[in-house]
């Protein structure tokens, strides 16, 4: 981005839907930077609709009308304009195939799925007041906010490599808005191979706690387990929780091990037919209790291909623990790599010698999660994060 740096105007986050507990990788981005932000010292809201989240009713208007305070930030919200579900649907269910739609087919879909005129209406009538952030990339909040308020508008996309990103649209979209921020490295290499041009703001990262430290021994005696892998959070199809379920059970079967399996933050384990005995979900845990799992597991799983940062990841590390990772997925490979904080599969076969060499290697282990904890801790310490945000969106407002 180009002009002067300085103080930004008031920064307005615009998202789909929002609350201090939502779950969701863009969500939770959004939230660690709204109250990193307010944190030091800048003027914060967030612009939303009344949805109530990404599994509710697009068009039901779930929360009240206007600004209120939650979870210490102030969050304005505005109604949702009414779906043609079949039409988003069957246009949806086309481009997850891998069909190519017609320039229309493209702007309808854009239009029937999440929107709400009235927010873009607020943007308009106060784009001398905010420098907008909007995330995630593919949705109608972010599109019609980036075109209703160009000069004003950021994007920080959670780019991930797939149908949604080739929409003719979104090429519009990132040579329009005024900067772009990426969280990876490999999620910015991604958009310069998709789109011709953009203004690049950067790759920020995300600010992120220490936090207090996890005990292995302490979720033993709470929860039982010990010597278990451990998945955590949605598991959506791009997420391939079932591809590590599968890979689990044959390795159980192939080696007779005595090693678990666990999900936390859902309530079911996907694609599980067998061994339920060694195969566990335990939905959503308390923070401590999520992060005493961290710490007690053998290593984090993130079989998913669709990442443009990964929040687990870093988690795991705070906790000393090594993770592994689906080579198919450049950004969290990448990490690995950058951090010597884990290892990568392929097949099925490099993910049994990958999990055979730390359960034999404990202190390699314990030194693999070592390592990614400092590189948490040296590349997105929350104050240097937000001295980078601001000082990216003070050339907005220059």
């Amino acid at each position: 981005m180009s002009g002067q740096a300085g103080a930004p105007r008031k920064i307005g986050f615009v998202i789909p839907w929002y609350s201090d507990t939502m779950g969701g990788g863009a969500e939770t981005a959004c939230r660690l930077l709204a109250k990193t932000l307010l944190a030091h010292g800048a003027a914060v809201e967030v612009l939303t609709t009344r949805v109530r989240d990404f599994r509710g009713d697009w068009s039901r208007n779930h929360y009240p009308e206007g600004l209120s305070m939650e979870g210490g930030v102030p969050v304005r919200r505005f109604g949702a304009r009414r779906q043609d579900k079949h039409r988003f649907y069957s246009l949806n269910d086309r481009i997850l195939s891998g069909q190519k739609l017609e320039t229309s087919e493209e702007r309808d879909f854009l239009r029937e799925m999440i929107n709400s005129p009235a927010l873009y209406e607020y943007m308009t009538a106060h784009r001398s007041e905010y420098v907008f952030v909007l995330l995630p990339y593919l949705y109608g909040t972010t599109f019609f906010g980036v075109r209703a308020c160009p000069e004003s508008a950021v994007l920080v996309p959670c780019l991930h490599d797939e149908g949604y990103a080739r929409l003719g649209p979104m090429r519009e979209m990132f040579a329009a808005a005024r900067g772009v921020i990426f969280l990876s490295r490999a999620e910015r290499e991604l958009a310069r191979k998709l789109y011709p041009e953009f203004r690049d703001a950067g790759v920020l990262g995300l600010p992120l706690e220490g936090g207090t430290a996890g005990d292995a021994a302490r979720f033993e005696a709470k929860y039982g387990y010990r010597d278990f892998l451990l998945y955590a959070g949605r598991t959506d199809a791009g997420k391939k929780a079932e591809l590590l379920t599968s890979h689990f059970e044959r390795y159980l079967e192939e080696t007779g091990s005595d090693l678990h399996l666990v999900f936390m933050g859902t309530k079911e384990a996907p694609g599980a037919e067998w061994r339920r005995d060694r195969i566990h979900a335990l939905g959503f845990l308390p923070e401590q209790d999520k992060r005493d799992c961290f710490a007690a597991s053998l290593a984090l799983c993130v079989p998913s291909v669709m990442e443009s940062f990964s929040l687990v990841i870093m988690e795991s590390w705070l906790a000393g623990r090594p993770v592994i990772v689906n080579e198919e997925c450049a950004v969290t490979t990448s990490f690995c790599q950058d951090s010597n904080g884990g290892l990568w599969f392929a097949s099925y076969e490099e993910f049994r010698e990958v999990v055979n060499y730390l359960r034999q290697r404990p202190e390699t282990a314990r030194a693999m999660g070592a390592a990614g904890g400092r590189y948490v801790r040296e590349h997105f310490a929350p104050e240097a994060v937000a001295r980078n945000y601001l000082e990216a969106l003070g050339e907005v407002s220059g």
